[in-house]
Parts: C-alpha cells; structure tokens; sequence
C-alpha cells in the first residue's frame, strides 16, 4: 500500500468489481488508454483477478473513502507492451470521469515514480500515451516525462486497431535533479 497526502493505493480486490465496471463502462476512460469499455460487473471482476490483480499494480483510492476510482500501474522489464531493458519499468494510469481534472492522477503516478526508483531500484520510467489522449499527455508531462519518439500503426489487440503511441521517459537521474 501507497500513501500520498489525499489517497491511498492499495492492492485490487474483486470486491472492487461494481466500482471497477461504473467507471470502466464509460466509452471516455477504457478506448482511450487501450482497452475495451467493460460489459459487466463479472466481466470487471475477471478484470480484476486477470489484470489488475499483477504485482504493481494498485486500485487508487481517496483516503477515508476505500472505493476504487481508478488504477496506476508499472510493468517492469519483459511485463511491459514497450521494448524496455530489465531494470526499467512502464507506467500505466486511468481514473474515472468524475475525477477527472482534480489532480489525483498525477499525485498518484508521483507516489508510484517514488516507489519504483527509490523502493524498486527502477533505472527509468517509460510512458506511451495514444494519439489525441491530451489527458494522459498532460499527466506525463505534469510528472516531468519527456517526449522520446512515436511509434506509427502499432497493433493494439485489445481493442483491435492500429494506434498511434507516443513514448516518453524519464530516468532516476532525471527525477531526483527534479523533485519537488
């Protein structure tokens, strides 16, 4: 379990099913970051015990409220969709709608940042975001990301297209000259 000055990340659990599918239902949040809307609670609570249920991988919530509203991630070496080196990790992040632009995002992928090269020993910390996602763009950009090159026509299974990702990074070196 994570702690920030307004929330708490803390592992998935399948009792978070109905607040994992009120959120992930909405064609805005899911598309967007690369997988499919949700079709169900039991479709949200295979989710759960599938993906969201990985190491490093928490359910963000605000403190004195346990609901689920949103989740941050990483995949570290080989778990990542990126071609990364071992001691490197991507980072992931989506919340719901509701929340949308109160700050919880890129308080919760700082906290995350901090775990993974002060606790985890991470080298660098990479982040894809799919063309026109000026939301998760702009997260990246709040937590000090820089821009590293864009991949054209990539497969993205999940939600059977091509997409557009562009790759930012940013190394340990890069975020303890710039920590707040």
């Amino acid at each position: 379990m994570l702690n920030t000055t307004r929330l708490i990340l803390r592992p998935w659990k399948e009792s978070d099913a109905q607040s994992l599918y009120e959120y992930a239902k909405d064609p805005l949040v899911g598309p967007a970051a690369g997988w499919p809307v949700h079709t169900s609670v039991e479709n949200s609570r295979q989710i759960i015990r599938e993906v969201l249920s990985a190491n490093e991988t928490y359910a963000v919530t605000i403190k004195g409220d346990d609901k689920a509203i949103g989740s941050v991630g990483l995949l570290i070496g080989d778990k990542s969709n990126l071609n990364i080196n071992a001691g490197e990790a991507e980072i992931g992040y989506w919340i719901g709608t509701p929340y949308w632009g109160k700050g919880y995002i890129p308080e919760a992928v700082q906290e995350l940042m901090r775990h993974a090269f002060e606790d985890l020993g991470i080298s660098a910390l990479w982040c894809g975001y799919f063309d026109g996602n000026e939301k998760s763009k702009r997260v990246g950009e709040k937590c000090g990301f820089k821009f590293h090159h864009t991949e054209e026509n990539k497969p993205w299974p999940l939600i059977n297209a091509f997409k557009t990702q562009h790759i930012t990074c940013i190394t340990k070196e890069e975020w303890e000259n710039n920590k707040p």
